[in-house]
């Protein structure tokens, strides 16, 4: 039998095989959509198609002046800024944030980050970027998560940008309250000066894009970012996945 031939008909098989297989384990352990419960199909990953499709996509990327880069006018020099989607309060949205921070669902993160990357490769204004920061959790805190769900989005983000993760430079170097019932003034005192940058030699003459979960005030992440801006030459850019 010709090699050829002999490489398609293994290729058919071994799909065959992956097919059978993920009948047979969704028959007894059957995948869900983490937005709305659904089954997924065999293409489908995490989030179904019909999530994806009613995802409320804010398209600020398109958007040199637009909500997200206006939070940081005046405060520190950011050169682009957007989120993927927006989400009201009880949504199914909501949910799958929810689910991603305190669930243990870092796959969540994973897959959606894959599909903000690709979407903001859809921009002049992203495809510059040469690494990707995620805004750091206290060790204490990722050691309760298990994981830092920023790291996560920016790991999906970094796959389909084709862009460098870099998650061991920018640190949060003292452990504050959740930000959560803050209102913006609390929410700045309790993050000025709790994070830092190990070395900057990585960041010189590079375009970074800070990465976070969700985006309200913006006090973090004006607090990442000056930080890094201390790096000689550096461009920052700003991707939250979601705006409260």
């Amino acid at each position: 039998m010709p090699p050829k031939t002999r490489y398609r008909r293994w290729n058919s098989f071994s799909f065959f095989l992956r097919s059978t297989m993920w009948d047979f384990l969704n028959l007894f352990f059957p995948l869900n959509c983490a937005a709305c419960g659904n089954y997924l199909f065999k293409n489908e990953k995490v989030i179904c198609t019909s999530c994806l499709f009613q995802l409320p996509k804010t398209n600020f990327h398109f958007q040199k002046e637009n909500p997200i880069s206006d939070i940081f006018l005046g405060r520190v020099k950011i050169n682009n800024a957007t989120a993927f989607f927006t989400f009201n309060k009880g949504s199914r949205y909501q949910k799958l944030i929810h689910k991603l921070k305190y669930n243990r669902q870092a796959e969540i993160g994973i897959e959606l980050g894959r599909h903000f990357g690709n979407t903001l490769m859809n921009s002049k204004d992203y495809r510059t970027v040469d690494a990707i920061i995620p805004v750091p959790l206290h060790p204490k805190k990722k050691k309760a998560r298990t994981y830092n769900q920023s790291e996560m989005i920016a790991k999906g983000m970094a796959e389909s940008m084709n862009s460098k993760l870099i998650a061991d430079v920018l640190i949060r170097s003292v452990h504050s309250e959740s930000q959560t019932q803050k209102d913006k003034i609390e929410r700045w005192l309790n993050v000025k000066n709790v994070f830092a940058v190990k070395s900057t030699d990585s960041l010189k003459n590079k375009h970074i894009l800070l990465v976070d979960d969700v985006v309200t005030t913006g006090a973090t992440l004006e607090s990442c970012a000056q930080k890094l801006l201390q790096a000689d030459g550096i461009k920052v850019s700003i991707a939250c996945l979601a705006q409260a």
